[in-house]
Formats: C-alpha cells, structure tokens, sequence
C-alpha cells in the first residue's frame, strides 16, 4: 500500500481532533506529503473520522491526479497541496473548523500576540480574504496570508496550520485554538494588552529549540 504510515498517520490525527474538540462530524481534512515521492496523502471527503481506515485516505500527486485510493479526497486538497508546491518547511496541513478561531475568522479578524504560544504561528495569524470552500481562490487566499507564517484563519470559515509533520501541525492548532479562546475572552471585558514585535521576534527565535513535538 502506498504511502501506508502516513495513511496510519492521518487516520490517527483525525481521530484526535475530534477527541480533543477541535472539529465536529465530518470537518476539516488533514493531509501528509512525502517529498522523496512528490506524493500527499490526504484524509476523504465526508466521511466520519472514526469510521475512516487507512484503505479510505486519497494519495494525489500535486499535479491533483489520484494515485492510490477509491475515495473522493477531501474537497480542499488545492488548499494543502498549493503549500507543498511552494512551501518546503511544511510537509503536513491540519484544516479545522475549531470553535474560537472560526468565530475570529467570521469576524474576519486576525489573531494578534496577545500570548506568547502564537509564536508557534509567527508574528501573528492573518485571516485570509473569503472565497468560496474547495476553490484554487480559496487556496491562493490562504497561501498568500500564511506567508512567513505556520497558520491562517480562513474568513467566515475556520483554521489552517502547516509544519513539518502532522505532530507539529496538530499543536499549532491545538494551541492557536488556545489563544483564539483567551483573545475572545479576554475582549468580552477588556482591552487585552498585545505583545510587541519585538518580543514576538525574540519569542520565534526561542521557540525554534523549544516547543517541538516528537514524534511517537
């Protein structure tokens, strides 16, 4: 079976993200790219996360052909494989529809330093211009706003985050998700206090030996 531990990988993830709250029901996608064999992987369309098998993940070559699978792959998959085309620090992307951050998205605002663990983004998290869901605009949009950056809030739509393996990408969302909920709570009777540049700079070097997830 081609591209068998990355299958295993994405069937793991997905799972994961449903366990740990950061989608609901069939949403989001993920997808692994093996650059030895200009190949990704990426998790079906609309199928349950729990009732997805290694045998049900899509590998497309980044031309958009199928190679291996009889699935529809997810309906984003110009979304993630625009990145491996363009982006050589990522190899693995998480789409979510994680609560905090869609609800900044549907506001189209960006996710400013209000804590340090953006940093495992950048600067800070854009949100990207609408276009309509499974589109090459919609994938564009997002490219051009994650650059420089490891995450991206699709407006009136949800979250993206790339790294280099699906460990990594899990955690950036995991923690962006994090930072969008205190950014929202933190609005709702205030005016947070944002970090600077400067810092967030200083944080980004720091985090570069520190914060990365092993993989298992």
């Amino acid at each position: 079976m081609i591209m068998l531990e990355e299958k295993k990988l994405i069937v793991e993830y997905g799972k994961k993200l449903a366990t740990s709250n950061l989608t609901k029901g069939t949403g989001g996608n993920l997808s692994v790219y093996n650059r030895e064999k200009s190949l990704m992987a990426i998790s079906p369309s609309g199928i349950d996360y729990f009732k997805t098998g290694v045998e049900d993940i899509v590998v497309m070559n980044l031309k958009g052909n199928i190679v291996d699978g009889h699935r529809e792959p997810s309906s984003e998959y110009d979304m993630h494989r625009i990145f491996y085309e363009n982006r050589d620090d990522i190899d693995a992307i998480i789409h979510t529809h994680t609560m905090y951050a869609t609800t900044l998205a549907c506001l189209n605002w960006s996710l400013p330093p209000v804590h340090y663990m953006v940093a495992l983004a950048g600067l800070d998290v854009r949100c990207a211009n609408y276009a309509t869901y499974g589109t090459k605009e919609l994938a564009e949009n997002a490219f051009e706003a994650m650059k420089d950056r490891y995450a991206v809030l699709l407006a009136n739509h949800g979250l993206l985050a790339g790294s280099k393996d699906l460990a990594n990408a899990f955690n950036i969302t995991e923690e962006i998700e994090y930072v969008a909920e205190l950014y929202y709570r933190t609005k709702a009777i205030g005016e947070p206090v944002i970090l600077s540049e400067e810092e967030m700079t200083l944080m980004i070097e720091k985090f570069k030996t520190y914060g990365q997830v092993k993989k298992d």
